[in-house]
């Protein structure tokens, strides 16, 4: 695993912006960076790839096991949506994609951070963006990428409309979060080529038909079927979260969901699987003196501490102080001259099929972190 300065094109804004990546720039600062590029080995890649499909099989079976032992407090799941939650799982409703985010330095395993598994964004970033740019470099054939996330994002939506029956799907976020727009906007395009019929809303706009005991849009159309970029941590306690027990909408991703998006996963994963070289010590209380403290429910890297040595040397501000917390073992991001490396492998439909790179000048990965492209030697 290396960083390598490259030259940027020169028309690369133009380029990602005709892509659909319009928050290439976040407060003036280059948030799509092609400055940079991380170079990994083919090995590297598989043990990657190996880990994320340990990690998806080992939190499937933290859900069952979350279930079996009525350990919903612990995720503050308010008690009303615990059969809902249990339904979707029981059901096995349909998941789409998801995204480890991972320590690794190129020498040893890598180390679970936390799975961004409701609402993970640089999806576009991920896959068509960076996939252009590699194609646009003249590296030769001896050079791929670990990106297939567009043909897989197309078969996850062929393969669940089969379990809807070919329902129109709204897709639904905050529009005003240009990202989040965006990276919808982008899922959508994916599904539309997957034959999907589709519409797009804003999560703002949609009502609540009393008569008919369902979601409608804002032309007073039942919406069957939503993908929603709006955390289900932020669902169940809006003021129609009671519809929701109705059942009337299938979701995605799916209420089952809510167990692995929040980080009160990490120790019970720990507990599961104390000898997996992927898994990092977690704990609801703390233990020794060098630990990363992370509030259950936070977003975006929001309110994190690192304690080394009894001492904090890193910390974010944020709105979740009143949220529980776990302590997590301190798994450092490798240091390339002062920016500091967080990977994110995505998982699609059960299938691990790509990586996007964001770094930052701190330890703590945050929303404007920067995303830098990669490639790896055959």
């Amino acid at each position: 695993m290396q960083r390598h300065r490259v030259k940027p094109r020169p028309d690369w804004r133009q380029i990602v912006e005709a892509q659909g990546m319009h928050f290439h720039t976040i407060d003036d600062a280059v948030y799509w960076d092609e400055s940079a590029c991380y170079e990994f080995r083919a090995d590297e890649i598989d043990l990657i790839e190996k880990a994320t499909y340990e990690l998806d099989q080992m939190c499937l079976d933290a859900v069952e096991y979350i279930i079996e032992n009525n350990l919903f407090s612990m995720f503050q799941i308010p008690p009303r949506f615990v059969d809902y939650l249990i339904h979707s799982w029981d059901h096995d409703e349909h998941t789409i994609y998801g995204r480890f985010d991972l320590s690794y330095d190129g020498s040893g395993p890598p180390k679970l951070l936390e799975y961004n598994a409701d609402t993970p964004t640089a999806l576009l970033e991920s896959s068509v963006i960076q996939w252009s740019w590699r194609l646009g470099q003249p590296l030769g054939p001896s050079y791929d990428q670990f990106n297939s996330i567009h043909e897989r994002l197309i078969e996850a939506w062929g393969a669940a409309n089969q379990e809807i029956g070919g329902r129109t799907v709204a897709f639904a976020s905050l529009e005003e979060n240009l990202e989040d727009y965006m990276t919808t906007s982008y899922l959508r395009d994916t599904a539309i080529q997957a034959g999907l019929d589709t519409l797009s809303i804003d999560v703002s706009r949609i009502g609540w038909n009393e008569h008919w005991h369902k979601f409608v849009d804002d032309s007073d159309q039942p919406i069957d079927c939503a993908f929603k970029l709006y955390p289900w941590e932020w669902m169940v306690r809006e003021e129609f979260a009671e519809h929701l027990l109705w059942n009337t909408t299938h979701w995605f991703e799916p209420p089952w969901k809510m167990l692995l998006s929040n980080k009160a996963l990490l120790p019970i994963l720990h507990d599961l699987y104390p000898d997996s070289p992927y898994i990092p010590v977690a704990s609801f209380e703390p233990f020794g003196d060098t630990f990363e403290v992370k509030p259950i429910l936070a977003r975006e890297g929001a309110n994190v501490r690192v304690v080394k040595h009894g001492r904090t040397i890193a910390e974010t501000h944020g709105p979740y102080t009143d949220s529980p917390c776990i302590y997590q073992e301190y798994a450092p991001l490798p240091d390339f001259g002062g920016v500091y490396p967080v990977l994110g492998s995505w998982i699609v439909n059960g299938h691990a099929c790509g990586l996007g790179v964001r770094e930052d000048r701190g330890p703590i990965t945050q929303n404007t972190s920067r995303f830098v492209p990669h490639l790896f030697k055959i």
